[in-house]
């Protein structure tokens, strides 16, 4: 899913340890629990539109992913105005760390080493979102796969905003 459905997601969880346990345990636990929900949210992915490559000369795709980035903008200004910015940023982060990880950090250096090397698979056994695929052709194998489809918006749409309600609901 996109990233704003992690963040919010990550922010929920947050907010639900930080309301029910105490420190340090509330700190631990956002960070367990916030990095494994980007398991079980990219396990859902496969329901949503969620083409695995950029598809920049297509209008929705590039309205979609606008959409996405400002929501995402939304989010933050949300949290500042309610001076939460930094604090939320734990769970955040932690439910980002698996594209984080493995877009921004093992991608680019694994690009690098095969324009050195193009035969290289440097790096392959770190990537994580492998294991969320065998977790989802495992788990959720019986869902339809609507990445390339535009209706596929809808159920991310959907559980945005289920997160953002539950998220307000659950502010500490």
């Amino acid at each position: 899913m996109e990233a704003i459905t992690h963040i919010i997601m990550g922010i929920f969880i947050q907010n639900l340890c930080f309301k029910y346990m105490v420190f340090p345990y509330n700190i631990i636990f956002t960070i367990i629990f916030a990095f494994f929900s980007h398991f079980i949210v990219d396990a859902f992915a496969k329901i949503t539109y969620h083409t695995p490559e950029p598809h920049k000369e297509d209008k929705f795709w590039v309205v979609w992913h606008i959409i996405t980035y400002a929501l995402a903008l939304v989010v933050a200004v949300w949290m500042m105005i309610i001076g939460m910015f930094l604090f939320y940023l734990l769970g955040a982060i932690f439910a980002n760390f698996v594209d984080i990880w493995d877009w921004l950090i093992l991608r680019p250096t694994q690009r690098k080493k095969q324009k050195e090397n193009p035969e290289s698979n440097w790096g392959e056994k770190f990537f994580i979102h492998p294991l969320i695929d065998k977790f989802r052709d495992k788990t959720l194998f019986w869902l339809p796969n609507w990445n390339y489809e535009r209706k596929g918006i809808i159920p991310e749409i959907i559980t945005l905003i289920s997160l953002w309600i539950l998220t307000v609901l659950f502010q500490i």
